[in-house]
């Protein structure tokens, strides 16, 4: 299949050979005729999927298609639960828009930064990608008008929900016009999505793409057996023996994550936090400096890591393990991606090891493991 069969304008399906995407992934090719054809849409699918192009093309097409009786109206809302992830969808509707005539004007907007600029970008804006706090205080604010939107999008509605969003999405259901297009896209479908997807969507076309690991083959996966306190001087044992110079490291929490690095430092080994502790200048700045190579390594924790998306990293470890074996899966799959080939590393503690093998199970494979008891780790 390509993207030429999908319903895509020719102005789109430029855009995409722009970007060498060379055949659309499952999602897209299921979801991207559906959109266009004005249907609901739910959609079970992990980051890494493709699933971003998925809406963002029909999205564009269908904007700029939209006759609202004013010129720039907002029409088109996609919703997600983090800055980072904001930013980075941002980017793409950019990407793929740039060929379009005229140019649907778009805006991202989210908290931890000024809003005054925000406030000046929206004018005009026809799709917007925000997170929900700082869209209500647009609203609220007179800043932004919902009244007019005929697409909406919860892009990781399971993150919206999990991460406390109920209150500010029920807010912001509430001013959007009752007859819309409705998108929800997740990766989980837990009983808090479900309950969502039977209030928001009708009459939905439901896509599901297995959890799997995109590409196993290029994936190599490293189980190193070692007790909990024995982690941190292990960690920086293989950063020091095996030369890495770029990996994400993953924690369940900021505490953890600020020890890590701490410890890191003072072992010469460059190294900054990634979480929603830090202001989002913070944010910024260190993860441009982790993408150029000048940060070695970069220790972040889950919600922090959605919409961190870097070409050909080589390196990801789990320091700890996530609560949800999806968000395992999540996380591996930062390495591993546009044909790159890439290693993740889990470092397991014997405390973990029930949970380990539940994550084993959905990935359908038991992982040999490497004993660390014989290596000395006493100078790292």
């Amino acid at each position: 299949m390509t993207f030429s069969s999908l319903g895509l304008t020719g102005e789109l399906q430029r855009a995409v050979a722009l970007q060498k995407f060379d055949a659309p992934y499952p999602i897209q090719s299921q979801a991207i005729p559906a959109i266009l054809q004005g249907r609901d849409l739910l959609a079970i699918a992990r980051s890494g999927s493709g699933k971003t192009a998925s809406f963002a093309l029909p999205l564009l097409q269908l904007t700029q298609s939209i006759e609202t009786g004013k010129r720039r109206t907002l029409k088109a809302l996609i919703l997600v639960p983090t800055r980072e992830l904001a930013a980075q969808i941002g980017e793409v509707v950019r990407q793929l828009g740039q060929q379009l005539t005229p140019r649907v004007k778009t805006a991202a907007v989210f908290g931890g930064v000024a809003i005054n600029p925000q406030m000046i970008d929206l004018h005009g804006a026809e799709l917007l990608i925000a997170t929900p706090g700082r869209l209500l205080d647009l609203v609220a604010k007179s800043s932004v008008r919902l009244s007019a939107v005929a697409l909406l999008v919860l892009d990781e509605a399971d993150k919206l929900l999990e991460h406390g969003f109920q209150d500010e999405l029920g807010s912001i259901l509430a001013l959007l016009p009752k007859k819309r297009q409705n998108l929800l896209f997740s990766a989980t479908f837990g009983e808090e999505v479900r309950q969502l997807a039977r209030t928001l969507l009708h009459d939905p076309l439901e896509i599901v793409i297995k959890e799997e690991i995109a590409a196993p083959e290029r994936i190599e996966q490293q189980i190193y057996l070692v007790d909990q306190p024995r982690k941190g001087p292990l960690l920086r044992y293989l950063i020091k023996n095996n030369e890495w110079r770029q990996l994400l490291v993953f924690t369940a929490s900021q505490r953890r994550a600020d020890n890590v690095v701490k410890k890191l430092l003072s072992n010469g080994i460059s190294a900054a936090t990634f979480h929603g502790g830090m202001s989002q200048g913070g944010r910024t700045a260190t993860l441009a400096a982790f993408k150029t190579g000048a940060l070695r390594v970069l220790v972040a924790t889950d919600l922090a890591a959605r919409g961190i998306d870097i070409d050909s990293l080589p390196h990801v470890v789990n320091y700890e393990l996530p609560r949800s074996p999806a968000d395992f899966i999540h996380r591996i799959g930062r390495t591993g991606r546009a044909e790159s080939t890439g290693v993740a590393i889990t470092l397991l503690s014997p405390e973990e090891t029930a949970h380990f093998k539940v994550i084993e199970k959905l990935m359908g494979r038991r992982l040999e493991r490497i004993a660390t008891t014989a290596l000395d780790l006493a100078e790292y």
